[in-house]
């Protein structure tokens, strides 16, 4: 098992992937990490045919002070790919007011492989009214643990 933390506010563009500053590591080696990126290293370390881990993600996103109004969205990727049943969409009505959201998935590494996960700003494309919708994240927390 591993935990990220973010606990301060950053401000994410389109596209972009959220920052970690700190973690609780792995203590198997399973789960690489380097501070302050937003890449983690999920190994298929196993005697199987895959390696299976769980990867929640809870923060709060709201709109910056000079955004648009409408709708703004997180999402896990894999390898850089969104995993599209983990996005996580809130419609904020002002500018600044935090949501808390949610995501989790399960993700299989094959056996001899290796993947980079990530949080990203996947709100480019939920409406055509906001042309730049940027977020901003506080109190980030992204929890992996290898089930299988």
């Amino acid at each position: 098992m591993a935990e990220f933390l973010a606990n301060n506010i950053q401000t994410i563009a389109p596209g972009e992937d959220a920052v970690f500053e700190q973690n609780i590591g792995c203590n198997r080696g399973n789960i690489l990490f380097r501070p302050q990126t937003g890449q983690i290293l999920l190994k298929g370390n196993t005697s199987n045919r895959f390696a299976r881990y769980q990867v929640t993600f809870n923060g709060n996103i709201a709109i910056p002070t000079s955004g648009t109004i409408g709708p703004i969205a997180v999402g896990l990727t894999i390898l850089g790919s969104v995993i599209p049943t983990s996005t996580a969409i809130v419609t904020p009505t002002v500018v600044d007011a935090y949501f808390n959201i949610t995501s989790t998935a399960i993700i299989d590494i094959p056996a001899g492989c290796c993947m980079a996960v990530s949080v990203r700003n996947v709100s480019e494309g939920l409406t055509t009214a906001v042309t730049n919708p940027s977020i901003n994240l506080q109190n980030a927390n992204l929890v992996i643990i290898r089930v299988a």
